[in-house]
């Protein structure tokens, strides 16, 4: 993570889970987001965190690892009910990366060169024909679907350094694409670097969006569990409660490792004084 990346994590954070999790609001996340792209040297990873990637971060030590060497932002209601334990308020703001990322190509005025990689060929494909529609003054480069040997990713990052890209977005899933990154992409294939998950399937609309209404409840992974019942049911209706576990472990941890004032030395009884005796 370049200097200034650094200084945002250490100035403007709260700690989820031994995590440092940037509390920025919207406009200063688009604002603070789209500088770093415009940085000539240096390269930040963003990352995307919900309570499915903060379960997963607690029994993987490489990922929370590469984790904590990231800017990583808020995603979904679980975040903000772990911070109002913790530190006694939610986040800011919810800055997932379906909402975040088409929000942020938006609020760049510059030309960027994108690079895509990730998903399904026939996905990756209407995903970058959509972002295009969306923002057509940048330039949408799809380097690679994700079904590639993650062993051997030469070709892939051989083609990322020749595009000369300003910002790379890969969605392959997490903790797979965080590591990756970390592991492969250099300060020279791009300035910006965003790990999106999910986020070609939405974008591409082959995976349906929750309606508004309760995406503003901040319920749409209820709706999505109704969707795709079979793949979903573990992480919603097993992960719900062992986050929940989580929440409650790190809370009295945190609090029996904050230093307590020394207890004040008893106050010894003032000695009885004897009364004279009489004169004999």
């Amino acid at each position: 993570m370049n200097l200034i990346a650094n200084f945002a994590v250490l100035a403007s954070r709260r700690t989820i889970f031994d995590i440092p999790v940037c509390d920025l609001g919207w406009d200063e996340a688009l604002t603070f987001t789209s500088e770093l792209a415009s940085l000539p040297v240096g390269q930040t990873i963003i990352s995307f965190v919900n309570a499915h990637n903060l379960l997963l971060a607690v029994r993987d030590e490489e990922y929370r690892d590469v984790l904590s060497r990231t800017l990583v932002l808020p995603d979904g209601i679980g975040l903000d009910l772990a911070s109002h334990v913790a530190h006694g308020s939610s986040f800011p703001a919810n800055l997932n990366g379906t909402d975040f990322v088409p929000a942020l190509l938006t609020f760049m005025e510059s030309p960027r060169r994108i690079g895509l990689i990730g998903g399904r060929p026939e996905v990756l494909e209407s995903a970058g024909q959509r972002l295009r529609a969306h923002t057509p003054w940048h330039e949408f480069i799809g380097i690679s679907d994700g079904f590639f040997d993650k062993d051997d990713s030469s070709a892939v990052t051989d083609e990322v350094a020749r595009q000369r890209l300003d910002i790379l977005i890969v969605g392959m899933g997490t903790p797979l694409q965080e590591k990756w990154v970390y592991n492969n992409i250099r300060p020279e294939h791009a300035r910006l670097v965003l790990t999106v998950g999910a986020f070609f399937d939405f974008a591409s609309g082959a995976v349906p969006r929750a309606p508004k209404v309760v995406r503003t409840l901040r319920l749409e992974w209820s709706y999505r569990l109704l969707q795709e019942p079979r793949r979903l049911w573990r992480r919603y209706l097993l992960g719900i409660p062992r986050f929940l576990y989580q929440v409650a472990r790190h809370r009295f941890a945190r609090r029996s490792r904050v230093p307590q004032p020394p207890r004040p030395a008893p106050v010894a009884p003032p000695r009885r004084i004897e009364r004279d005796r009489a004169a004999g």
